[in-house]
């Protein structure tokens, strides 16, 4: 999985300079653009997709796995009164980021998925954005990648109560470019912006729930993910000036990323899954 350094490299680079151009919540995931082109309340429709897939409701005990910023749990503890939340996540921002909000009813954890032990079991897991982590590139092409997400899913079904959903969200790789430009493009993003990190295949996760999940829905977001990319590039843009003075050639190594990303998704190189899964008992 990707290590603690990588982490680094992805996500620690500034809280501050990620909030210029994040929603409000600091979602740094596909939104759902289901009724408004408004990012801030799209951001707010994923939230909710997976409340309500997670079947989560104020007395139940969630762990939200690679919580990035805190963006679902405070919404989880803020706007839907769920009172028992955790999350884990390896950057060290991030969980800096999340302790300062002091959420009533929030635990964070900086810690891999591999060391983490629970207290008691939850009664739902959440997972928005990791699991891309899991597997590194070089797992993926020695052909290790579904042993190791075979093992997330156990662990993640080992700290689970019997009856649990499990809602999951991936970017996923889907076709390989032809044109040299955009693989080049897509291949920068990947070891520039997020080392360790590699897109799974749809078949890969769906092959590797098994036995310890049962899949229930599935649902590929790929235009959504072409629309959040192509907002967070249009606010990053905005903030050019202050983003060259304080973070100098950051501005230009985030303005091709999030380009390459508007590009592999509206090519169909890459595509979002949303998947909904019930614990097998």
């Amino acid at each position: 999985m990707s290590t603690q350094e990588d982490i680094a490299v992805s996500y620690d680079v500034s809280n501050e300079f990620f909030a210029l151009w994040l929603d409000r919540r600091m979602n740094y995931s596909c939104a759902l653009f289901e009724g408004t082109d408004d990012l801030e309340q799209a951001q707010v429709n994923k939230l909710r997709y997976f409340h309500d897939g997670a079947r989560v409701d104020p007395g139940k005990r969630v762990l939200d796995v690679g919580c990035g910023w805190g963006a679902n749990i405070e919404f989880l503890a803020r706007d839907m009164g769920v009172a028992d939340l955790t999350g884990i996540t390896l950057s060290k921002a991030q969980f800096a980021a999340i302790e300062a909000k002091q959420i009533p009813g929030v635990k964070v954890e900086c810690v891999s998925y591999k060391d983490y032990q629970p207290e008691r079991p939850f009664d739902a897991a959440i997972s928005i954005g990791m699991f891309e982590h899991i597997a590194t590139p070089e797992e993926a092409r020695a052909g290790k990648h579904i042993a190791i997400y075979r093992d997330y899913f156990r662990r993640v079904w080992s700290w689970t109560t019997p009856g649990s959903w499990f809602g999951l969200q991936s970017v996923i790789g889907d076709r390989v470019p032809r044109n040299p430009t955009d693989l080049r493009e897509i291949a920068h993003a990947t070891y520039t912006i997020f080392p360790g990190a590699i897109t799974p295949r749809l078949e890969a996760i769906i092959a590797s729930t098994n036995p310890y999940w049962e899949i229930l829905e599935v649902k590929t977001r790929r235009e959504h993910y072409e629309k959040t990319a192509a907002e967070w590039l249009r606010r990053l843009r905005s903030h050019e000036t202050e983003i060259r003075e304080r973070w100098g050639d950051r501005y230009e190594e985030y303005e091709r990323y999030l380009a390459a990303c508007v590009m592999a998704f509206a090519k169909g190189y890459q595509s979002l899954v949303q998947m909904l899964l019930r614990r097998v008992d």
